[in-house]
């Protein structure tokens, strides 16, 4: 199979394109034919050693988390999945080595969810990561109809899930982008705010109480955070780890293959919408990695078949 490998850490532009063999299917397990895979930050923190103190890696390493494809092979003991059924993941593993930036992937079956009809694969492989995550902070929140919650960065990968999820709960809703992206959330109902000096003003010119909850999906902004917080409030960061020293909680998506099928569904009832930026072939991985680094406007995709 054709696959992007790595063999020490560095920047995008170290990545190689190869040919490898197909990665055995163990038992519980499922062999996917990627149809497309996408470009999360952490991909490239990875690829940068970011990440080396918490996740040993064998090398040559393959990149990728966020997958979609088509079932090419069951273990043993896979009765949910059969070969040919369309499916999604977020594939992080126990240590990095078999990624999704290749032609197939082995991944447990209980991390697999089976993808409805009218979800397209682009669509499907932007979500498993950022829409878990944004899933996950929600649900540590304990968001409700009765909170104002505030989203750090609501117009980024993850933020922008969040905030179609959050107003899905009915919650009130304030999110901080750049003026460029504000009429974006306006068009979900969430009030935008723009970055930087004065945010804490700018909360509570629209919430003069301030807010229940925050989510912090791009760090450094735990001042900001703090400001706003009403008495009892709660508050959760996917960046800063010091949120814990302060009553937060530093969130770690997980994979899960159940909760990956209800944002699924969400999808195909077109109550949570995955901005799709641009479509790289595989060969050029490295530049989606750049661009994703570079900022994008939605997720950028790898489609494996080009």
């Amino acid at each position: 199979m054709r696959a992007m490998t790595y063999s020490e850490y560095g920047e995008p532009n170290t990545l190689e394109l190869n040919e490898l063999e197909l990665p055995k299917v163990a038992p519980g397990a499922v062999l996917i034919k990627v149809e497309r895979a996408s470009v999360n930050p952490v991909d490239w923190k990875v690829l940068s050693g970011g990440l080396d103190p918490l996740i040993d890696v064998v090398f040559p390493a393959i990149p990728g988390w966020d997958v979609s494809g088509v079932i090419e092979q069951v273990g043993p003991d896979v009765p949910e999945f059969s070969a040919g059924d369309r499916v999604a993941s977020y594939a992080r593993k126990e240590f990095i080595h078999g990624g999704t930036y290749a032609e197939y992937v082995a991944v447990p079956a209980v991390d697999v969810a089976p993808i409805p009809d009218g979800v397209d694969f682009d669509s499907a492989a932007g979500l498993p990561l950022a829409g878990l995550t944004a899933q996950r902070a929600l649900e540590t929140l304990e968001v409700t109809s009765s909170d104002t919650l505030l989203i750090h960065a609501a117009s980024g990968g993850v933020g922008y899930l969040a905030a179609q999820l959050a107003v899905e709960r009915g919650a009130t809703v304030l999110g901080t982008a750049s003026e460029k992206n504000h009429e974006k959330l306006r068009a979900l109902g969430v009030t935008p705010l723009s970055y930087g000096e004065g945010l804490a003003d700018r909360v509570r010119e629209v919430s003069a109480e301030g807010v229940t909850t925050v989510a912090d999906f791009v760090g450094d902004v735990l001042e900001d955070t703090l400001a706003v917080l009403t008495e009892g409030g709660r508050h959760i960061s996917v960046a800063d780890p010091s949120v814990e020293e302060h009553g937060g909680h530093w969130v770690w998506v997980r994979p899960d293959g159940a909760r990956l099928q209800t944002l699924l569904e969400l999808v195909a009832a077109d109550t949570l919408r995955v901005e799709v930026d641009r479509v790289f072939p595989l060969e050029e991985a490295a530049a989606a990695m750049e661009a994703n680094q570079s900022g994008s406007n939605g997720k950028i995709i790898i489609d494996t078949t080009r």
